[in-house]
């Protein structure tokens, strides 16, 4: 009995008209990527001052915007600035655990407890604008976008918590400073602020808190970065470090992921 590939008679094929074909979705260069997040920020700001009418806080270096243990009512959002948030270790030490950048929502750990769990202080002058949670909550009922938005920015803050527990547990030191670095200039250049030059509102020691390291081991991985061009310090004081390619960075930090079974020492 012939097979049924003999029975059946074949269609030729058509070539699918070039207008029909799907297009490939082009790739967003890093710059069209940081104009789009900077004006998704400014959009959000904007949404929020017209809807909520925030209370607005100039706040300086060393200013408490909160501290832990406070009664959660509010939450907050920066409109300027940067902030640190601050931990107390078993032991009574301050761990730095969080930076928040323009556009960056502080307090939400607090709506579990209903009290925050750290403190937020500035790390310069900015202004950070207080909601109350409630009112948020009823705008989030008239405005659905609103709502999506408060989403998003809580889903980001999982991922920037994953990606800080990865660094630390699979990158060498050179590569956590590294990558802590290009961090900060990946959230510089989101909000449309320059990225090849950094001004760092940290002590070493700061730097080294946050990354669980000590601050020798900062200032040894700075320098081995510097000395293999991936950075440089334009002033003596080396607070401001310079990054000429950030790609460059972005490459070292791959090249030094640590295998899969390797313990870090």
């Amino acid at each position: 009995m012939p097979s049924c590939n003999t029975c059946l008679p074949t269609t030729p094929t058509r070539p699918v008209p070039a207008e029909r074909r799907p297009h490939p979705v082009p790739e967003l260069t890093a710059s069209t990527a940081n104009r789009r997040a900077s004006q998704h920020i400014t959009e959000t700001l904007q949404l929020l001052a017209s809807t909520l009418n925030p209370q607005r806080r100039v706040v300086h270096a060393g200013d408490t915007i909160y501290q832990s243990g406070d009664a959660f009512s509010h939450l907050y959002i920066l409109n300027s600035g940067i902030c640190k948030l601050l931990s107390l270790s078993a032991d009574g030490r301050e761990q730095v655990v969080g930076l928040k950048f323009r556009g960056d929502w502080l307090g939400f750990a607090g709506i579990a407890k209903g009290h925050h769990m750290c403190d937020a202080v500035a790390m310069d002058t900015g202004e950070v604008w207080a909601i109350r949670y409630d009112a948020l909550l009823a705008a989030c009922a008239r405005h659905p976008e609103l709502l999506g938005l408060v989403h998003q920015a809580m889903s980001g803050e999982i991922v920037r918590d994953r990606d800080s527990m990865m660094s630390v547990c699979t990158l060498p030191a050179d590569a956590r400073v590294a990558d802590f670095l290009r961090y900060w200039a990946d959230c510089l250049a989101s909000r449309g602020l320059r990225t090849d030059q950094i001004s760092l509102c940290m002590t070493r020691a700061e730097i080294g808190n946050y990354l669980g390291m000590t601050l020798e081991t900062v200032s040894r991985a700075l320098s081995r970065l510097a000395r293999k061009d991936l950075i440089c310090f334009p002033e003596k004081g080396r607070r401001d470090i310079a990054i000429p390619d950030v790609g460059r960075l972005e490459a070292f930090i791959q090249q030094s992921v640590t295998p899969v079974g390797h313990t870090l020492q």
